[in-house]
């Protein structure tokens, strides 16, 4: 037998269709309704559905009146604070195309960006780095004047049109530009069920900034189209904190990054009564960890699997608990299959985990980038770059990946890019980085470098923080008198693992 789940295609998403004015529909039945709340540490600041599908059209008008028109691309530069999705739906609802950045990305990093992104116009916010360009830019003020406006209709067109970008790290060091289409807020109806079992009377708390796409998709978006409410910390408010917030407003079900959760568990937390289970998601939950919530809360802790070209789509929930030491399964409507180098494996196989080219949560492509979006499929499978096994019941069990990506807090970081940053100093000839495991289920990137003599780590680490976001600094240096390389002269990442452990 193969190792391949497939039990029907889910329904085919409806035309024509706006991913923003299927996220916000209702505000037209329950206008009222509180769907954004901003925790503080002493007051929230509350968004109902009519406000908050207002804001979003008004926006619209005012991207519009600037002179962009639909199919325009628009490059977010935000922090974290409301403006971002209101922004990012507000382009979508206009039949623009906007791409999220992280707000931690230096202006070279940016400035790469603009370089190949094709953009026309920029939406920045005070204190974020951005170079110099010739592009319309438009600040905090202009966006929030935009809210008033009167609002625009949703642009409505072919659910397989391109909706918005995200950046993912590629291997070959140079960020890519992953493309998806207004359909992909359908096809997470797939996570809803078998992931988060979301409710319109829930109260989900996702514990990241607002401009993360896992906030932006599973703690607001998701929530919205359900017409239940949305809870996300105020910028500030740390995760000591989020216990007495949980529990103060009612949270039944708490979102993060595995990290969030071993921080939380550092000191008791409060009872909550409402919470229901937490759900984890950007790198891998160590059992230990799941073990150590439950006991904590008396409330499980269920996984989701995914990428940015397909967002999760492979997960465990209530209703399908996961068998211990595995991911999950598939959820219903996605067909997932386990590969070998001749196609699916068969069950209990290791292979790449692969996802099928049918499905609507699937990207479009890299953008301008045809040859590099074909090298991620084989025949009708899109490949993860992930190894796995998959057993007769579905069950999925992570095996790791199969390059030398690393995972620093939740994002997927190429070495190649902090390579390059590190081969730009004068005192350093050959350059490798990794990340390794410092105390369990902390990992951080380590760098290791060959050169005349040892350098200053606090200068390294300087001359990393002027070209790289933060989440890509290396947080250890180590020169070596040669750097290890397989016979033909290619370095081995892995082996640093070692030197660094």
């Amino acid at each position: 037998m193969q190792a391949v789940f497939d039990q029907g295609p889910f329904a085919p998403c409806p035309a024509p269709f706006n991913l923003a004015a299927h996220v916000l529909g209702r505000a037209a039945t329950q206008p009222d309704k509180i769907a954004l709340s901003v925790l503080g540490p002493s007051r929230a600041e509350r968004w109902s559905f009519a406000r908050l599908d207002a804001a979003v059209r008004g926006t619209a008008t005012g991207l519009l009146r600037s002179g962009l028109v639909p199919g325009d691309i628009v490059l977010m530069r935000l922090g974290n604070t409301v403006d971002f999705p209101l922004a990012y739906l507000g382009a979508i609802a206009a039949g623009l195309v906007p791409v999220p950045t992280a707000a931690q990305l230096t202006a070279p990093e940016v400035a790469s960006i603009v370089a190949t992104l094709g953009a026309r116009a920029v939406l920045l916010a005070d204190g974020i780095a951005c170079p110099d360009t010739d592009l319309p830019v438009h600040g905090q003020d202009a966006m929030k004047r935009w809210r008033d406006l009167p609002p625009a209709d949703y642009a409505m067109g072919d659910p397989d049109r391109l909706a918005y970008v995200i950046y993912t790290s590629g291997t070959s060091g140079q960020p890519r530009a992953v493309g998806h289409a207004h359909r992909a807020i359908w096809a997470r109806q797939m996570m809803m069920r078998d992931w988060y079992d979301l409710r319109a009377e829930d109260r989900l708390m996702h514990a990241g900034a607002f401009n993360w796409t896992f906030t932006l998709g599973t703690g607001l978006m998701d929530p919205w189209t359900m017409g239940a409410t949305a809870l996300i910390p105020a910028a500030g408010v740390g995760h000591d904190q989020l216990g007495l917030l949980m529990a103060r407003h009612e949270a039944s079900l708490f979102a993060a990054a595995p990290g969030v959760f071993r921080n939380l568990l550092k000191t008791p937390l409060p009872r909550m009564p409402k919470l229901r289970h937490g759900l984890a998601a950007g790198e891998k939950l160590s059992q230990p960890i799941r073990d150590a919530w439950e006991a904590a809360t008396g409330t499980p802790v269920f996984e989701a699997y995914g990428m940015s070209e397909c967002s999760t789509f492979i997960s465990a929930g209530p209703d399908r608990p996961p068998l211990r030491g595995t991911l999950g399964c598939p959820q219903r409507g996605r067909r997932v299959a386990i590969l070998g180098p001749e196609g699916p494996v068969s069950f209990d196989e290791p292979g790449t985990i692969a996802v099928h080219r049918s499905d609507p949560g699937l990207m479009l492509g890299y953008l301008n980038a045809p040859e590099e979006t074909a090298a991620k499929f084989q025949g009708d499978w899109f490949l993860t770059g992930d190894q796995g096994t998959m057993d007769a019941k579905g069950s999925v069990t992570y095996l790791g990946r199969d390059d030398d990506m690393m995972n620093a807090g939740g994002f997927r970081v190429s070495p190649i890019e902090v390579e390059a940053a590190l081969l730009a100093h004068p005192g350093i000839t050959e350059a490798g980085v990794t990340d390794i495991e410092v105390k369990p289920d902390v990992r951080i990137i380590a760098a290791f470098y060959t050169g005349p003599d040892a350098l200053d780590a606090d200068a390294l680490a300087a001359w990393c923080a002027e070209r790289l976001a933060r989440y890509k600094q290396p947080r250890s240096f180590t020169r070596l008198d040669a750097l290890p390389k397989n016979p033909n002269g290619k370095l081995l990442r892995r082996a640093l693992r070692d030197l660094g452990a």
